[in-house]
């Protein structure tokens, strides 16, 4: 499954069917910044979640300096990694990935990750940084499969994949 990965900027075209996959395979923390909202995935949450994407429409070149991809297979959307100009660092890229449980431990993530790397080379970046937690072994796991050095202070992991 993993070689039909496909990344489309997240745009109202695709913004239901990202969150419809939020919503059925992902709890709202693994997804979305916090927000002060009733727990689950209420209504609050769900306008959050559609207003934290519509304001990275802009992609690289906009005020975010973001650009969300949904990660989709065949047709369905499937999850969102994320591509960000660091902010101090001008040939430097950050990413973050979340995928639906459907998803998971099939391949997409590191396909996903992959084609992310290739749009960062393809706008001149050096390199592309992620953090997580010590915690997270799924994360730290997909990371070290795409070649990335990794760096621990306490519960803290960064990591970078030079391109």
């Amino acid at each position: 499954m993993s070689g039909n990965v496909r990344l489309t900027p997240v745009d109202e075209q695709n913004l239901e069917s990202l969150l419809s996959v939020a919503v059925a395979e992902a709890d709202p923390d693994e997804v979305m910044p916090p927000v002060s909202a009733p727990v689950g995935w209420s209504h609050a949450r769900r306008e959050a979640f559609r207003e934290f994407h519509r304001a990275h429409f802009g992609g690289l070149a906009g005020p975010t300096r973001t650009v969300m991809y949904a990660i989709v297979i065949e047709r369905d959307v499937v999850g969102m990694i994320r591509l960000a100009r660091h902010r101090d660092l001008p040939d430097v890229m950050e990413t973050g990935i979340w995928l639906g449980r459907s998803a998971r431990e099939q391949g997409i993530g590191p396909a996903a990750l992959r084609a992310v790397l290739t749009e960062a080379a393809a706008v001149d970046a050096k390199a592309v940084v992620a953090e997580t937690t010590a915690g997270n072994g799924p994360a730290i796991g997909l990371l070290r499969r795409c070649g990335a050095e990794l760096s621990r202070t306490g519960d803290a992991v960064h990591a970078e994949i030079r391109l």
